[in-house]
């Protein structure tokens, strides 16, 4: 793990200064600097890991994984279960960090640390559930016996949105399944990696199963991580693009990849639909985390009938949002993660506006220090408008009318992306018969939610390759083994 820990504020040592202090680098490469996003000024100086670094922490899983692919499925079950614990006793020290370090409110901060931990407990329990299979083949003349092994060693890459949850999403399977890991941070939020690392050793943990490489670097540190053959495993979690990438230098190697990807989520309200319970499920589909999230709702398509009606509650609810630094406890919506973030969604709303969309509320990034962007809603957007093809990440809502259900189906479907989707109707049997229509991996019926650690997480089409979560996430580190036997 490398971080270097000369230039930090007392407010970070105070939270995570003996971590730091306990996974100083062996290898590095230079500095680069973690920003607060509610201020723009400085957090810390993090060590930018060298490929000599890569390559120890690569001999360290592989000299760690023997053992720890051998090591009793209880026992391993037994150190994700107190990483759990350890999780939730240290919930606000954790939550405060992934504030200041990505500018999420404390009370999504709060919800992701329970929610990240909760993957622990899953895993622990999937642990001792790995199974196999006998059966006689049909020919009778010996019998088929299947086991389940793990994969090797694990190249994780989370992105900086869910800082803590898309790392335990990762690392609870690949422990589980008896894999070793090498970690890589997003360069925007890397200390909430750090210390859910150190949370582990913590737990028990042996030393080597997994380590942090942390990088503003990321292209040149994942080639070199890959063109090593002990890596047999990549999981990402992030851009579409860079998917696309990443799947074509995995495939030099035939590795096992697993990939979730973009999304461009529908919101579909039809003409039927209890208003005010379409409304609070959008304020959560769609500000969850300030937007900054694959499976918010990206697009609003909204029954001509109570289009107007939608648009004039949800601005209404959308413009009493404070906003303000995350960790100020009254904030209901913080900055973007950085001023690219904030930069990228400004110009999408300004194209929008320039395409005769309506502004209801918010429309213009806010005159303050830190990375802030309004709550905004609009209305009247382009079909073919860049709000409606592509994801905007962030705090806008644009509000597309629909004449039918039909229409509503078409115009959700057509789109590369097929991560996650929600569905409102008064009639289930309604809302059902539009979800079933709708490519998503996921689809939330009545809800604003559909992450569960107990559910298959993932997409269709462009949105990614196989499931996290759920009892199919732990299949994506393991691989089946057949054994041909005669007695």
């Amino acid at each position: 793990m490398s971080v270097d820990t000369t230039v930090t504020p007392p407010e970070i040592d105070t939270l995570i200064g003996p971590v730091l202090e306990r996974h100083r680098p062996d290898t590095s490469d230079g500095t680069f600097p973690v920003l607060d996003p509610s201020t723009g000024e400085p957090l810390a100086e993090i060590t930018r890991v060298a490929p000599a670094g890569v390559d120890r922490a690569i001999d360290r899983a592989a000299a760690a994984l023997p053992d720890w692919s051998a090591t009793p499925p209880r026992a391993r079950s037994e150190i994700l279960a107190a990483a759990h614990a350890l999780m939730l006793d240290e919930l606000e020290p954790l939550a405060h960090l992934m504030s200041l370090e990505m500018g999420k409110t404390r009370a999504d901060a709060r919800a992701e640390v329970r929610y990240a931990a909760e993957f622990f407990r899953w895993f622990a329990e999937e642990a001792v559930r790995i199974s196999g299979e006998l059966r006689t083949a049909p020919g009778g003349a010996n019998r088929i016996l299947t086991v389940h092994r793990p994969v090797g060693v694990a190249l994780l890459l989370t992105p900086w949105n869910f800082p803590a949850a898309m790392a335990t999403r990762k690392l609870a399977p690949a422990l589980a399944a008896g894999c070793t890991a090498l970690l890589k941070p997003a360069e925007d939020t890397p200390l909430t990696a750090l210390y859910l690392a150190d949370l582990l050793a913590r737990a028990g943990l042996p030393d080597g199963v997994v380590s942090v490489l942390t990088t503003d670097r990321p292209a040149e540190l994942v080639e070199h991580a890959l063109a090593d053959p002990r890596i047999r495993k990549l999981s990402f979690t992030g851009s579409t693009g860079v998917g696309r990438t990443l799947l074509r230098q995995a495939a030099e190697r035939i590795v096992n990849t697993s990939l979730e990807l973009g999304g461009n989520a529908p919101f579909v309200v039809l003409d039927d639909a209890d208003l005010d319970a379409a409304v609070e499920g959008a304020m959560f589909a769609k500000m969850r985390n300030g937007g900054q999230a694959c499976t918010a709702a990206n697009r609003f398509l909204v029954h001509e009938a109570v289009a107007d009606d939608f648009a004039a509650r949800l601005a209404a609810r959308m413009a009493d949002l404070v906003v303000g630094p995350g960790t100020d406890e009254a904030t209901q919506l913080g900055p973007m993660v950085n001023a690219r973030r904030q930069a990228d969604v400004a110009g999408r709303v300004d194209a929008a506006v320039a395409q005769g969309a309506r502004v209801h509320t918010g429309g213009a990034p806010l005159e303050r220090p830190g990375f802030f962007y309004p709550a905004t809603v609009l209305s009247g957007v382009d079909r073919a408008g860049v709000l409606s093809v592509d994801e905007t990440f962030g705090p806008v809502a644009p509000i597309i009318e629909i004449a039918d259900d039909a229409d509503a189906v078409a115009l959700a479907n057509t789109t590369e992306y097929g991560l996650a989707a929600y569905v409102y109707a008064a009639d289930l049997g309604r809302a059902l018969g539009v979800a079933e229509q709708l490519q998503a991996g996921m689809v939330g019926v009545n809800r604003g939610a559909v992450s569960d650690p107990a559910a298959p997480f993932g997409g269709m089409k462009q949105s990614g390759l196989g499931r996290e979560g759920g009892f199919e996430g732990i299949h994506e580190y393991l691989e089946v083994s057949y054994l041909a036997v005669d007695w």
